[in-house]
């Protein structure tokens, strides 16, 4: 079945249908389960006398009884059948209520069959749950569905330092892409240790979690990462690694917390900026970083916003900037974190060699603006190089919407560049929607589950989007109905934001014709959607320019500060 070979699990008897009766859900699995967000599940607690009563629990995390929220969303025409991925996360939950953690590491563990590891301690209904789902996409995908759900779960506590696919990307765009060694002191899960450095790099890492630890290295077997080792312990107070020097270490440190072990690393070598203060646990994870670097070699590191410029850090920050190791500050944009929704930065290091000198100036690169879900083109925001001088005064402030300027050069020139553009965008976005006539109100006819095309042969599943393999089949026809509501409805996972499940959804029988008459207007509709994103990124540009050259005095308004009457026209232009 698959080409780890896992063992044979489980007794094979059938789970009483009771059994999943009992289960309890969470207000967050009931907007899964149909397809909505949690303000609609509330709501319809609100307005709905015959909701489900909370079965356990109060305020603000109650629990309910799955099988009773399964009939009143029947009953109001609500519900979604619930994919295989959100069936398996609801077993494991019940399962393993005191760490998901675990679960995850025997579901890992059960999926990689290695040669003589402990047999998991999965119950019989999660083990067939979770080869069903493997069978229907693969070990590494299933493993990898649970990780990503972890780090949107409430019931991460046991796993702090997991690390959200974004923040993941936006690490992989800053660091060094050709590493042969990487080293994470606080790994989690594995997402950012395996994410970055070379094909084929040796991969290190620690973490004060042993099922962290384990689950990582299933996760690293499943996907054929080879050379991967990962210690277990408190990598501040107890160094599994002290020797070790890696090309790339990278880290996203744990919540800060004033009990990270000061008070016994008084004297530690590791402190070569100075002794962290009891309130910034974050510069202690930066230095210890920092000393497992290798000449020549990068760190990279995510810190609070703050860390750039409280007064109890300015040592540390001079330190760094006098040196010349401080080589970028990256400011993202908010939602990158797992714990909180506040912006973050990128600390980016240099450890000097003979061939890599200490730097004169540091980056400023600030992407708060970006799309989070975007290419984080650091060259399509503001940033500047600034000198050391300018950064080593009574503050040491590193926070880069200081430093960086909102315009690279001409600011004139660059706002009439955008108003153009936007213009251009807006007058064709009017015609861009397609004319739509009425229809009968049911498409009639019967379904095909898009799993049968897949099974077939005629469509591939390629990042969520479906592809046609026949002629007979007219891709933009099948994209469009794989976003209907009916199909959101029938299998989501959360990941910040909904994401369909191509294979369980179910496309209409539609002749040739028909379907690239569909076709056409949904093709219709993504140009118009695009056109509709660019028309708000130019407005929000050309505002921000704007107002940047007002207050700056870089532009002065006409004298009717109307449409078409802005700095760039030919009045003002002679003016």
């Amino acid at each position: 079945m698959f080409a780890s070979g896992p063992r044979v699990y489980g007794s094979g008897m059938d789970v009483p249908a009771s059994t999943s009766d009992e289960r309890l859900v969470t207000a967050a699995d009931i907007a899964r389960l149909a397809g909505v967000t949690r303000a609609a599940v509330s709501n319809w607690r609100r307005r709905h006398a015959d909701f489900p009563a909370p079965a356990e629990g109060a305020g603000a995390s109650p629990r309910f009884s799955l099988s009773e929220v399964r009939a009143w969303l029947d009953r109001q025409d609500k519900g979604g059948q619930e994919s295989p991925e959100v069936r398996l996360w609801h077993i494991l939950r019940d399962a393993y209520p005191d760490s998901m953690l675990r679960g995850l590491a025997d579901v890992a563990a059960l999926l990689s069959g290695s040669p003589g590891s402990p047999l998991p301690d999965l119950p019989d209904d999660a083990a067939r749950a979770c080869l069903g789902l493997a069978e229907e996409t693969s070990p590494a995908r299933t493993v990898g569905a649970l990780a990503e759900r972890l780090t949107q779960s409430s019931q991460r506590s046991d796993a702090d330092t997991t690390t959200t696919p974004r923040l993941v990307r936006a690490i992989t765009r800053f660091a060094n892409p050709e590493a042969a060694t990487v080293f994470d002191p606080a790994c989690g899960i594995g997402s950012l240790l395996l994410g970055v450095g070379a094909d084929g790099a040796r991969r290190t890492g620690q973490d004060v979690l042993p099922e962290a630890a384990r689950f990582t290295r299933f996760r690293a077997e499943l996907n054929g990462v080879p050379d991967v080792e990962v210690r277990v312990g408190d990598s501040l107070r107890d160094d599994q690694w002290p020797d070790h020097r890696a090309e790339l270490v990278v880290c996203a440190p744990p919540a800060a917390t004033p009990d990270w072990g000061r008070e016994d690393l008084l004297i530690d070598p590791r402190w070569e900026l100075g002794l962290p203060p009891r309130a910034e646990s974050e510069l202690a994870w930066l230095q210890h970083a920092y000393a497992h670097t290798a000449a020549g070699g990068q760190t990279v590191v995510v810190m609070p916003t703050a860390a750039a410029h409280r007064r109890t850090g300015r040592r540390i920050r001079a330190e760094l900037v006098r040196r010349g190791l401080l080589t970028e500050v990256v400011a993202l944009p908010a939602g990158m974190a797992v714990s909180h929704a506040q912006p973050v930065h990128l600390w980016l290091l240099r450890r000097p060699s003979e061939q890599i000198p200490t730097v004169q100036r540091v980056r400023m690169s600030d992407l708060t603006a970006a799309d989070p879900d975007g290419p984080l083109n650091a060259d399509d925001h503001p940033r500047a190089d600034v000198p050391l001088v300018e950064l080593l005064d009574d503050v040491v402030d590193l926070t880069p919407s200081r430093h960086a300027s909102a315009h690279g050069g001409d600011l004139l020139t660059e706002y009439a560049g955008t108003r153009e553009q936007l213009i251009r965008v807006l007058e064709t976005l009017g015609h861009a929607l397609p004319s739509l006539a009425e229809g009968p109100g049911d498409l009639g006819g019967s379904q095909v589950r898009v799993a049968d095309l897949v099974d077939a042969g005629l469509v591939r599943v390629a990042e969520g989007r479906l592809e046609s393999s026949s002629e007979r089949l007219d891709a933009d026809f099948l994209n469009g109905f794989l976003r209907s509501t009916a199909n959101t409805r029938r299998s989501t996972t959360a990941s910040g934001t909904f994401r369909t499940d191509a294979r369980s959804a179910s496309v209409p029988h539609k002749d040739a014709d028909q379907q690239r008459a569909y076709g056409r207007a949904f093709r219709a509709l993504e140009e118009f959607e695009q056109a509709a994103r660019e028309l708000a990124t130019l407005a929000g540009r050309a505002t921000d320019l704007a107002r940047e050259g007002l207050t700056s005095g870089a532009l002065l308004p006409s004298e009717s500060a109307g449409p078409g009457t802005g700095p760039q026209s030919e009045d003002s232009s002679r003016a």
